[in-house]
């Protein structure tokens, strides 16, 4: 690692830190900004009860003690109280929804860039002809068709209809429709992107030099174009994996997953503000982390990018 390189980590953590700094501040300021309180909504606590359960959360005091108090806390990964599930603390909480949504998260993100490339690579490989014609229009499809309305199709036909597979995600074999349905989108978007950018390299002149010397046309496909090809697929592959895992909300509701969608969904009903403020910053990190991967793996695999 050169030190140009070790620089342009160092400045991209601390950006991330600022990010996150900036993510925490606006959550926490929003979150108290609301009049109301999260146990007024419970009829039937008195004034005098509500007040001592703001004391033990500490609501009372000013809003900047608990801004410093809850920084310092969330150093040592201390996320507070939830006041929906008494007696659960948000990190417990947060760490047993992501052992669910991770497991449906990476597994789509991985079954989208696995079965993009190949469909993309197969589209640019066979340009104009008839399976390119068919990958065409069922990426096009699948672009144009939300995550929600796949799992809720994909529900009426297996479930539903077939009897294939069971509703609920904690179910054996219940986890692979929410991770069918996730993986649709960014499947489709990785399949075009990848064909466009493949067909992009294959125009290139190393790539006409190769086939000028005699080499196989696999070869050429695997060490050469496609390693060039999957850079724009590795510049989306960080954004996807957040957004698999940050939009997977209405997906988990549909197939009662346990994960951080249905948790932060439940928290905003029953308005708990320390787990809502818990799962954004959460959900915050996981998308400043991917985007760093992403944004280093970028330059690994194409060294000729400028850092400055």
């Amino acid at each position: 690692m050169n030190s140009k390189f070790a620089l342009y980590i160092v400045k991209r953590l601390l950006l991330a830190i600022l990010t996150i700094l900036i993510v925490v501040s606006i959550t926490f300021f929003v979150m108290h900004a609301i009049p109301a309180s999260p146990f007024s909504s419970e009829k039937a606590k008195s004034d005098a009860t509500i007040a001592a359960l703001e004391a033990k959360y500490g609501f009372d005091k000013p809003v900047g003690v608990q801004f410093l108090n809850y920084l310092k806390n969330i150093c040592k990964l201390d996320f507070g109280l939830s006041t929906a599930w008494v007696g659960s603390t948000v990190f417990d909480l947060v760490k047993g929804g992501f052992a669910y949504s991770a497991r449906i998260g990476f597994s789509a993100g991985i079954l989208a860039i696995v079965v993009g490339i190949v469909l993309g690579s197969i589209s640019a490989l066979r340009r104009g002809k008839l399976a390119d014609k068919i990958i065409q229009v069922i990426t096009t499809a699948l672009v144009s068709l939300p995550s929600f309305v796949a799992a809720t199709l994909l529900l009426l036909v297996f479930v539903l209809k077939l009897g294939l597979l069971p509703s609920r995600a904690t179910d054996p074999g219940g986890l692979l429709l929410p991770i069918v349905s996730l993986s649709l989108y960014p499947m489709a978007y990785i399949t075009r992107l990848c064909r466009s950018s493949m067909l992009d390299v294959l125009g290139q002149d190393y790539v006409r030099t190769a086939r000028a010397k005699g080499l196989k046309n696999g070869k050429i496909i695997f060490k050469h174009a496609l390693r060039n090809a999957l850079s724009p697929v590795i510049t989306y592959a960080g954004p996807m994996m957040a957004y698999i895992l940050t939009g997977s909300m209405v997906v988990e509701n549909i197939f009662s997953v346990p994960g951080l969608g249905r948790l932060f969904v439940n928290s905003m009903l029953r308005t708990d503000y320390m787990m809502i403020m818990g799962v954004t910053i959460f959900l915050a990190f996981m998308i400043i982390l991917m985007n760093f991967i992403s944004d280093v793996l970028y330059k690994v695999v194409d060294p000729r990018i400028d850092l400055s």
